[in-house]
């Protein structure tokens, strides 16, 4: 679904408020703003019957005891196998954060989110804690998981720290998520437009939540999370502070993005050749890592989103062939992007580097999905030096910290980086303190398994 005539009304609005963020708040319906944490809003639950998502088609809204997922799994205000697999064995959250959750979809004519039994894309969570510290951190997920998915790694954390948080499934999911939209990249750029309305609407249901708006927004992803931040704040970035971007997938016109490096892979891992692996940018000290790889990503991730951006190379066929042999016809193994030049769709979803706020970029040295090489290195030189941009390269960090527990002798986590880094925003936008400078992040030595799930250090 094509949402930029739904979106623009409300891009206009955000714009004008941008404007004149200086001027006092005007009074919200029930009672006088006040600050984070004090007035009409800071009871628990209150206002619950006054908050209504801007263009929401549809919203169920419950007074939970306890928001974080800790509380969400046991009364079922979570999907604990969205969030699967994606943070280190060991890692330690935060629990008992008191407040209001929403969930509920905007308009959307596709169909492939059942959560709840609703059969509707577009869905969305929202989540308003008791006690707010005046800011909102926005998420899409990662994959093409369900609007859940960011609920251990990024909710729970940014609730106990006092935000109200809010994630969207980003308009389509799971593995057929290209059969959405009308022409080719449409189902891609849905996830940037459906980034955008449910900030839009968020910063709008917060104010009547607490009766005041946000006072800071922050976008925050993993994998194609991060990609939604980088794009928000190269494309939206009056709607937000800052971001923090976990590994985002790099998507140009021309040059690196995945379609140029998973072919590769796809030829040289089955015929054993390392150097031709070490030439597509897959790093040296990876390679212990490259049967899980092939045997789950490469080949499927390849497919999937080739059908999205470039349907007509496997002719009738939808998302090629699983695991061909290279020669065979139409095999995603020998899939040419330069020769292929699918640019129209991408350029519907391509980066470009300039961003309009403050962003830091982590990337893990040894990503086997989306190489460092080939991406995270390569975002940072487009963003150059000088943007508000910092990009630490945690050594041994892969893209799914879920591989920690098989491998905590070789791999580093990356998600306490991450909250690390979502800190060092904080100083930056709110305190004007610069983060540490750009590096790579050296794995500790002799660091316990416990200590590198919850500790990470961005000056050293």
């Amino acid at each position: 679904m094509r949402l930029r005539h739904l979106l623009a009304p409300a891009l206009a609005l955000a714009a004008t408020a941008a404007l004149t963020a200086g001027a006092p708040a005007a009074q919200a319906a029930g009672g006088p703003a006040e600050g984070p944490g004090k007035g009409p809003g800071s009871g628990h639950c209150a206002r619950q019957d006054r908050v209504r998502v801007p263009g929401a088609e549809h919203q169920v809204a419950a007074c939970l005891d306890d928001l974080t997922t800790a509380g969400t799994t046991a009364t079922g205000h979570t999907d604990p196998a969205d969030w699967a697999g994606l943070h280190p064995p060991g890692a330690v959250n935060p629990t008992g954060v008191p407040g209001i959750q929403i969930d509920g979809y905007f308009p959307d004519t596709s169909a492939t989110n059942t959560n709840h039994g609703w059969k509707h894309d577009a869905q969305f969570v929202l989540r308003l804690p008791d006690e707010w510290n005046g800011g909102l951190v926005v998420a899409g997920t990662p994959g093409n998981r369900e609007q859940y998915a960011n609920d251990y790694t990024i909710s729970d954390w940014a609730l106990a720290r006092g935000y109200a948080y809010a994630a969207t499934d980003k308009g389509n999911t799971g593995l057929a998520f290209y059969t959405d939209g009308r022409a080719p990249g449409d189902a891609i750029a849905e996830w940037n437009e459906r980034v955008t309305q449910l900030t839009v609407a968020a910063r709008t249901a917060v104010r009547q939540r607490y009766g005041t708006a946000p006072r800071r927004t922050y976008a925050a992803g993993v994998s194609n999370g991060g990609y939604l931040v980088r794009w928000q704040l190269e494309n939206r970035p009056w709607l937000y502070d800052g971001g923090v971007d976990w590994e985002g997938t790099l998507w140009r016109v021309r040059g690196d993005n995945l379609l140029t490096f998973l072919p590769p892979a796809l030829r040289a891992y089955p015929a054993g050749d390392a150097e031709a692996m070490y030439a597509a940018g897959f790093a040296r000290g990876s390679e212990f890592l490259w049967p899980y790889h092939s045997q789950v990503y490469w080949d499927l991730t390849q497919r999937i989103y080739r059908e999205e951006i470039d349907p007509g190379y496997d002719g009738d066929a939808e998302a090629g062939t699983p695991y061909c042999a290279p020669g065979t016809p139409a095999c995603d193994a020998d899939y040419d992007y330069a020769a292929r030049r699918p640019y129209k769709a991408v350029r519907k979803i391509a980066l470009t580097g300039r961003i309009g706020k403050p962003l830091i970029t982590l990337h893990g040295t040894l990503d086997t999905l989306l190489p460092i090489s080939r991406s995270g290195d390569v975002y940072a030189d487009m963003v150059g030096d000088r943007r508000p941009f910092r990009y630490y390269r945690i050594e041994d960090g892969n893209h799914v910290d879920g591989l920690y527990g098989a491998h905590p002798d070789r791999l580093r986590p990356i998600l306490p980086c991450f909250r690390s880094a979502f800190e060092a925003l904080e100083d930056w936008v709110e305190r004007r303190q610069s983060p540490p400078p750009s590096a790579t992040l050296p794995r500790p030595e002799g660091a316990a398994a416990g200590d590198l799930a919850n500790g990470c250090q961005l000056g050293r």
